[in-house]
């Protein structure tokens, strides 16, 4: 497996992209993983990087994007948060990553049985916990087709909160960056939403959050 320069990175569209994604995912998922010379990658990438994707995902332990896509050193920009929202430090990593470093899609990944969507879902207040819950309780209002049991303990409830969270950070990155917008709707980048499944390590894309122009 060849590590990624500046020309093949140019040569790879956002659609290309989201298939590299894809694929990585099902060889994950069927321990088909690529052999790598993690340490040969390290050196050759160590005069520059130039990965084709930016993800964002939440800090769980369990949700490595470098692992659950199968991508080496230098292949993917990894940026992680609890409940994989955002904030202006996020939006401008996402902004170097695409405009500056050149990665051609911007892939936002929620998880099965996340704990900080289950936290906003209980209306958790603890420190500094509180201010980063309550950018996911919007999602947690707009779910509105479970009436009752409105809480973690409804997993029905916390996985339709973890998929609008999803949609709604896509919604969001493209109203609060300009430069994203702008690389989106131009083309030059894509953008797409999942959600990974703990249990069974694959990737659920949502064919209506994808963007490419």
């Amino acid at each position: 497996m060849k590590t990624l320069n500046k020309e093949m990175q140019d040569a790879i569209t956002p659609k290309m992209a989201l298939t590299l994604l894809k694929e990585g995912n099902k060889r994950f998922i069927n321990n088909l993983k690529i052999n790598r010379n993690l340490l040969q990658q390290a050196n050759e990438t160590s005069d520059g990087q130039h990965p084709f994707a930016v993800v964002l995902s939440c800090i769980d332990s369990r949700t490595s994007a470098e692992l659950i896509f199968d991508q080496g050193l230098g292949d993917i920009f990894s940026v992680r948060i609890a409940g994989n929202i955002i904030n202006e430090d996020i939006l401008g990593s996402m902004e170097f990553a695409t405009k500056v470093a050149g990665s051609k899609i911007i892939m936002v990944l929620g998880h099965t049985k996340c704990g900080a969507i289950k936290g906003a879902c209980d209306h958790v207040e603890m420190g500094n916990l509180t201010a980063l819950l309550s950018k996911i309780r919007p999602a947690v209002d707009d779910e509105m087709t479970v009436k009752d049991n409105r809480n973690s303990g409804n997993a029905e409830f916390v996985e339709k909160v973890s998929v609008i969270n999803v949609k709604r950070t896509i919604k969001s990155i493209m109203e609060r960056s300009p430069i994203l917008k702008e690389l989106i709707q131009s083309g030059a980048v894509g953008i797409a939403g999942g959600t990974h499944d703990i249990s069974s390590g694959e990737v659920a894309f949502y064919e209506d959050t994808v963007v490419f122009n």
